[in-house]
């Protein structure tokens, strides 16, 4: 989620939680995200034995790149075609294109169908209504046995004011998620992590809601 110059309207921000806002902001030239690994992923992830990862939201593909990058054979999901479209081009000019692919699905659907990941993986995803919980538990059942669930988001503060009140309803806690965990997960982190961001030239703190868990290989 990003600043805007004005606040939106409930209409513009309900369409920043839906696939044909995303489509539109993905359709242009510039890229919209740094390509930069989102740091808790770097500070959980970098100790694990390289194995299948699934990141969900992946947007334009920067953390599904670092994880290439770092041994793992890493699925990026989306519900934005432009979005995966512009991953995929990415992934090949980083030279990880054998260690990467692509799967359409929004997150609020989102069912394993019998796939099994080591990692499963999703960064600043913020559905509306509190339906993080709900995503929470959906990405678990994708864990394998022994394997690690991360979920990070924004954690509400003030310095979001700028944002609309739907954006600021849909950051959440860390341990708000818990209730979405299945109970063969054991969790390793729940935490609000500080980091410092530069917004219009600015120096910001804010605050990473951070969520691992460990599914029991028992």
């Amino acid at each position: 989620m990003s600043g805007h110059g004005h606040e939106l309207t409930d209409e513009e921000a309900a369409a920043m939680f839906e696939p044909a806002g995303w489509e539109e902001r993905y359709s242009g030239e510039e890229t919209v995200w740094s390509g930069n690994p989102n740091p808790q992923l770097v500070a959980e992830i970098s100790g694990l034995a390289p194995g299948t990862a699934l990141d969900v939201g992946c947007g334009e593909g920067g953390d599904v790149i670092w994880l290439a990058r770092q041994g793992w054979k890493v699925t990026g999901a989306d519900f934005s075609a432009n979005g995966l479209a512009r991953a995929a081009r990415h992934a090949e000019q980083a030279g990880v294109r054998d260690r990467t692919d692509w799967w359409q699905v929004d997150a609020r659907a989102f069912a394993a169908g019998g796939r099994s990941y080591d990692l499963v993986t999703t960064h600043f995803l913020h559905p509306p209504d509190g339906g993080m919980v709900e995503v929470t538990g959906r990405l678990s059942e994708a864990v394998a046995p022994g394997g690690h669930l991360l979920v990070v988001g924004h954690a509400p503060s003030e310095v979001f004011t700028h944002l609309s009140a739907s954006h600021r309803r849909a950051m959440f806690r860390a341990e708000e998620l818990l209730p979405g965990l299945p109970g063969d997960f054991d969790v390793l982190v729940v935490e609000q992590r500080p980091r410092t961001v530069v917004r219009d030239g600015v120096s910001v703190d804010v605050h990473d809601s951070t969520l691992l868990a460990r599914r029991r290989a028992d």
